[in-house]
Parts: C-alpha cells; structure tokens; sequence
C-alpha cells in the first residue's frame, strides 16, 4: 500500500466519522477543522480536504452554525449581541455572516430576556449603595452594549 494510498484511506475514514458528528450537531467549520486535524496527525491539506468535502455536501455551514449559536446564547443563555459576536469571531467566522447570524435573534424575546435580568439582578442589589453601576457592570458583562442597557436600567431602577 502506498503512502498516497494510506493518505486517502485516512482521509475517508476521518470524513466519514466527521460526517457522522456532524449529522447530530451543529459545527462551524473551524471547528471541524481543529478535529479533522487531530485526527490526521496534523496534515493541513488532507485536513483541509476534508473540511472543504463537508462543507460542499452541506454538512458544514458557517451561517447556519452561527444562526443557531446566536439564537440559542440569546434566549436561553441570555447574552447580548456584542458577547455573541466576540465568540463567533473566536471560531473564525467573518463578520459579514455574524451580522446575518446576530439578524436571526428576536429583538422583542432579547429585550424581554435583558429587562428580565436586570430585573432579578436589582432585587439582589437593591440595597446595595452602588445598585445603579454593579447592575450596568452585570448587564455589560452579559454581552450588552451600554446604549442598550441605559435605559432598562433606569426603568428597573425607577419602577422598583
């Protein structure tokens, strides 16, 4: 068996099983990357092949993969659009399908979900001297963007 043969027959067997994870779960294709280049003991071109082969057969796709991940980090996690955009940066995908991804999320269940928050937030500080700005540094640090939380902090703040 020659080498170039070995080569294709591990490629195969690691498509295959990065077929197989894929199926089940959504990946973004660096990801997918960093697993098929484990799997191939650090071959970048075979690695790349194998990526490119799932992305063309529709088994990887960035955009969906990102959709899913702000949808899912928005509603259930709670975070804003600025942390969801660091992380999906962190996995390599470009801004222009984050801007689209981030477009998936339901700005009223966002806003409810944030209003939500600081509300709960507030009835653990709300004797705290410094209610006003640990409830800002909490909602920042969700991933909020400060015009986005000024306002809903005034109104839990005033409303309580």
């Amino acid at each position: 068996m020659s080498l170039s043969d070995m080569t294709s027959n591990d490629e195969t067997r690691v498509l295959t099983r990065l077929q197989g994870l894929c199926a089940k779960a959504e990946y973004c294709s660096h990801d997918i990357y960093l697993k098929a280049l484990k799997a191939l003991n650090g071959d970048r071109e075979a690695a790349e092949r194998v990526v490119s082969s799932l992305v063309e057969d529709k088994f990887v796709d960035d955009l969906r993969y990102a959709s899913a991940f702000a949808r899912e980090k928005s509603s259930l996690t709670g975070w804003g659009s600025v942390k969801i955009s660091f992380m999906l940066r962190g996995k390599g995908i470009s801004d222009a399908v984050i801007k689209e991804a981030l477009s998936s999320v339901e700005p009223e269940k966002a806003s409810m979900k944030l209003r939500k928050m600081a509300q709960e937030k507030y009835r653990v500080l709300k004797e705290d001297p410094e209610c006003r700005l640990k409830l800002l540094k909490a909602l920042l640090s969700r991933g909020y963007g400060y015009d986005e939380i000024a306002p809903v902090v005034e109104e839990v703040l005033k409303g309580q």
